[in-house]
């Protein structure tokens, strides 16, 4: 009986239940406690939208809106979001009543924000962060807070110009306007 292992190692690493409500649906889950909020998302929950670039919470690829705030999913732990409202870019759509895309979607859209679209969705989840948390009153100071995502493509004005005309109302005449759609950015009563 000595060369019997002990029970605990036949058991496997611990598991923590966690109950999140993710897109608007809620969600009751076993997770180790080492797995991070991004690859709960992206390898558990199959929503692939949100993106790992870096790992290291440098490049804002994984960026997501939790309880309205945003977040670098690879740098928090998904039992450390236990009872938290996460939005990821597949439910920003859910943010706004109707069928129709979130307003920065359709900016983005509008203004041809994208190149490859790896980062986008990154992009995206940050400037609802950023206008959640009203301190942007100007272009620059949306470059400024949006610093922390990263382009590799270089869209970086189409970029501002889209997030512009969703937070301050700024489109050009000629352009695409999305400020007329109500925008309801934070995280909306069950």
């Amino acid at each position: 009986m000595a060369d019997q292992p002990p029970s605990a190692a036949l058991a496997g690493p611990p598991q923590h239940t966690i109950e999140l409500r993710i897109n608007r649906q809620d969600y009751r889950l076993e997770v180790q406690a080492w797995v991070s909020l991004l690859d709960l998302l992206r390898d558990k929950l199959q929503l692939t939208g949100t993106k790992k670039g870096c790992d290291h919470g440098q490049c804002g690829a994984c960026t997501v809106l939790v309880d309205g705030r945003r977040i670098n999913a690879c740098l928090t732990l998904a039992v450390m979001q236990n009872g938290r409202e996460i939005t990821t870019v597949e439910g920003l759509a859910n943010l706004v009543t109707g069928p129709e895309l979130h307003p920065l979607q359709q900016a983005f859209i509008d203004h041809d924000a994208f190149q490859c679209g790896y980062c986008t969705p990154g992009q995206l989840c940050s400037a609802v962060g950023l206008i959640n948390e009203g301190h942007a009153r100007t272009p620059d100071d949306i470059r400024e807070l949006m610093s922390g995502n990263i382009c590799r493509c270089g869209a970086y004005p189409q970029i501002v110009q889209a997030v512009s005309d969703v937070a301050l109302g700024s489109a050009k005449p000629g352009t695409a306007s999305t400020a007329s759609r109500p925008v309801t950015t934070g995280v909306v009563p069950a």
